[in-house]
């Protein structure tokens, strides 16, 4: 949409200018796309020196980042274009089908394994990740669930329950790929909501505590991840920093070769072959080493505006009575800043290592194009918001 203003009576009978959509949100969300397309192809440039990619071309990522770039604005465009309304009415089919895309994962001959995961669907000329759908679907399923289910919420049986058991599903497939950090931060988004939502908060608060006894159980019953814990905790031991923690220490080592400026776009040394999958998972660290403090900080400060407009947005929905667009939209923000804060965490050192990339930023298809039309519907909640402001119909 163009930036056409629209003016709108002021309660004391002055005309006020009024964006048809939320302009500055657009900026950070192209910025932090184009950035994280920069520092994909820094951190991708010397990986055809490697025999895996030999037969790769030091742009190879780069022109895939921008072509997954193109696609994901394309069908953000078209998401806007759908009214709040209909993907309400659609959540819970979107839910269902991701659901079932999830078990497929799982069946031999269907999903596709990459380095002991399988968590892609093959379409030949693109790799689908169901779970990347599944955050998104989960934010509107869970919305859509709250506003359902409102004078249950402060019951057990018919208010939590039953999203317990949606979410559990998606859990278990999602363990049997595997992908803790993807349920992860699935299980934040539907708690998320559902504390938003006015779920009771002694129930909430159980439920936070046996979560945490679930996700502990897990590793502890799990060798391979009782294994990275403990590297985690010691990353310098020499068994560690050549084994399980050997990712953390060098990311750990980037950062600190970036000191305050960085050494230099470009001039990463952890790049060459030293930090596994730099151009996803640690991409964050390359702008760490190469950037510095200062550009670490500044993809903070993009995210924190995504995260807060977020908020905002549903605060405005929500006063205007649209209550599932006020917590779709609050879940969107909660989607985006607890990915954004897993992989920064994990980068830094301060969790353990996930296989999460940092929204927007990190070398991917699904991840991408999942994030855009998400954003675009918080745009499409904002668009709404304002149109219902100036009195208009939507």
């Amino acid at each position: 949409m163009t930036a056409t203003p629209v003016f709108a009576a002021g309660a004391a009978g002055t005309r006020t200018n009024v964006m048809d959509y939320d302009q500055p949100l657009v900026w950070v969300i192209l910025l932090l796309m184009l950035f994280g397309m920069v520092m994909v192809y820094s951190a991708s440039i010397s990986l055809p020196d490697s025999p895996k990619f030999a037969n790769y071309t030091n742009t190879y990522f780069l022109q895939r980042q921008a072509i997954f770039i193109v696609v994901s604005i394309m069908a953000g465009l078209f998401a806007f274009r759908v009214r709040i309304e209909t993907w309400q009415r659609i959540a819970p089919y979107l839910f269902a089908g991701t659901l079932i895309l999830l078990a497929l994962v799982l069946i031999p001959g269907i999903g596709k394994g990459v380095n002991g995961a399988k968590r892609w669907l093959s379409f030949r000329v693109f790799n689908l990740q169901p779970s990347e759908l599944m955050k998104l679907f989960v934010v509107l399923y869970a919305a859509d669930y709250t506003v359902r289910k409102q004078q249950f919420m402060h019951q057990l049986t018919k208010g939590f329950l039953p999203m317990a058991a949606a979410v559990g599903c998606v859990g278990l497939l999602l363990l049997l790929e595997p992908d803790l950090g993807a349920f992860g931060v699935i299980v934040c988004i539907a708690m998320g909501i559902l504390f938003l939502g006015g779920i009771n908060g002694i129930w909430f608060g159980g439920i936070g505590a046996t979560l945490v006894g679930i996700f502990s159980l897990v590793i502890i019953l799990s060798p391979w991840r009782r294994e990275r814990i403990f590297a985690y905790m010691n990353p310098w031991v020499e068994e560690n920093a050549l084994g399980k923690a050997y990712q953390l220490s060098h990311s750990l080592i980037a950062f600190g070769r970036g000191e305050l400026f960085g050494v230099g776009l470009g001039g990463s040394v952890e790049k060459l072959n030293y930090l596994p999958e730099a151009h996803t998972d640690f991409l964050l660290a390359v702008i760490g080493e190469e950037l510095g403090f200062v550009g670490v900080l500044a993809v903070v400060l993009l995210f924190y505006w995504i995260v807060k407009r977020s908020f905002d947005i549903g605060r405005q929905a929500i006063a205007m009575d649209q209550t599932f667009a006020g917590l779709a939209a609050k879940g969107i923000g909660i989607w985006i800043g607890v990915q954004a804060f897993i992989n920064m965490g994990v980068n830094l050192g301060l969790l353990p290592t996930k296989g999460l990339t940092l929204p927007l930023m990190s070398y991917g298809g699904s991840g991408v194009l999942i994030n855009c039309v998400g954003l675009a519907i918080l745009l499409r909640i904002d668009y709404e918001n304002r149109v219902r402001m100036r009195g208009g119909r939507v």
